[in-house]
C-alpha cells in the first residue's frame, strides 16, 4: 500500500544530495586497506525528499563498519519502484526505504527477484537496521588473533592476593578487558582477563608498543622478570544469523 506522504515523482532527480553522495563515496564505502577480506553491502537508498536522503546517508557515514563495505549504490527520491529492484539486484538486493512506500505491484516484482525492502519513518531505526545486517555479515573469528605483546621488566607485591607486573609493550596494545596469557621459557604459565592498567597512579583503558605500564595478577605469583604478557582475541562462534534478502517488504516501526 503506498505511503500516505505527498506524492514525489517516481524517478526524482536529487542533484543536491547526488553531490553529496558523490563527494562521501569513498567514505561510505569504507577504508579499502582490508578491501580483499571484508563483506559487502551494498543497497537503494529511497526517501521523501533530498534533505532526507543527506540525513540518512550521513547517518549511514558515521556508522561505518571496519569489516564490512558499506554502499549506497543508488538513492532517489519517491516510492520504491521496479528500477529500483534491477538496481537493487547489482549489490545485495536490499532496498531501504526512509518515509516512502511502494508502488502498486512492487511486492510481486521483489518477490519475483529476490529483493528486500526495509521501510521505516525514524532515521535511527534505519541506520540502527543497517548496522545490525552488516554486522550479522561480519565473517566469525575462527582463528585467534594476537593484539599485543609485552616483556615483564618488574614485579610488585600487591596488597591483596597476586602480584602487579610490570611491562614493556613490545607490538600492538594491551586493553582492559581483553584475554591474556604469561609465556615463559617453558610455554604459557597463566592466563586470565586484564582488568586493570596502571601508568604511576594512572588507571589506563589501553596502552601502546613503548609504555610501561602495570598489570595485576590475581591467584599467581610465579611470573619472572623477561616473560612475555600476550594478549589475544580468542576464536568465536558466530551468535547472529547471517542477513539474506527474503524477496518481501518490511515495515519497521
Amino acid at each position: 500500500m503506498p505511503h500516505k506522504h505527498k506524492h514525489i515523482s517516481h524517478h526524482g532527480k536529487i542533484s543536491g544530495s547526488s553531490e553529496w553522495l558523490r563527494f562521501h563515496k569513498n567514505t561510505l564505502q569504507g577504508s579499502s586497506a582490508h578491501g580483499a577480506t571484508k563483506s559487502k553491502l551494498e543497497f537503494v537508498l529511497k526517501c521523501d525528499s533530498a534533505g532526507s536522503v543527506e540525513a540518512v546517508s550521513s547517518g549511514v557515514l558515521h556508522m561505518i563498519q571496519p569489516e564490512v563495505q558499506i554502499n549506497i549504490i543508488h538513492c532517489g527520491i519517491g516510492y520504491i519502484n521496479e528500477s529500483d529492484i534491477l538496481m537493487a539486484e547489482t549489490g545485495s538486493r536490499l532496498i531501504a526505504g526512509f518515509q516512502v512506500g511502494v508502488l502498486p505491484g512492487i511486492e510481486r516484482e521483489l518477490k519475483a527477484h529476490a529483493v528486500e525492502a526495509r521501510l521505516y519513518d525514524v532515521i535511527y531505526k534505519l541506520t540502527d537496521d543497517i548496522k545490525s545486517i552488516s554486522e550479522s555479515m561480519i565473517p566469525p573469528v575462527i582463528q585467534e588473533e594476537i593484539l599485543g605483546t609485552a616483556r615483564v621488566i618488574a614485579l610488585f607485591k600487591s596488597c591483596r592476593k597476586g602480584i602487579i607486573i610490570g611491562c614493556e609493550v613490545m607490538t600492538g596494545h594491551l586493553t582492559v578487558g581483553k584475554d591474556f596469557r604469561i609465556i615463559s621459557a617453558m610455554g604459557p604459565v597463566y592466563a586470565g582477563t586484564i582488568e586493570s592498567i596502571h601508568i604511576e597512579k594512572n588507571s589506563l583503558p589501553r596502552v601502546h608498543p613503548g609504555q610501561k605500564a602495570g598489570i595485576k595478577i590475581k591467584h599467581f605469583n610465579k611470573v619472572k622478570i623477561g616473560d612475555i604478557v600476550e594478549s589475544y582475541r580468542p576464536p568465536s562462534p558466530r551468535k547472529t544469523r547471517v542477513w539474506s534478502p527474503t524477496g518481501q517488504i518490511i515495515r519497521i516501526t
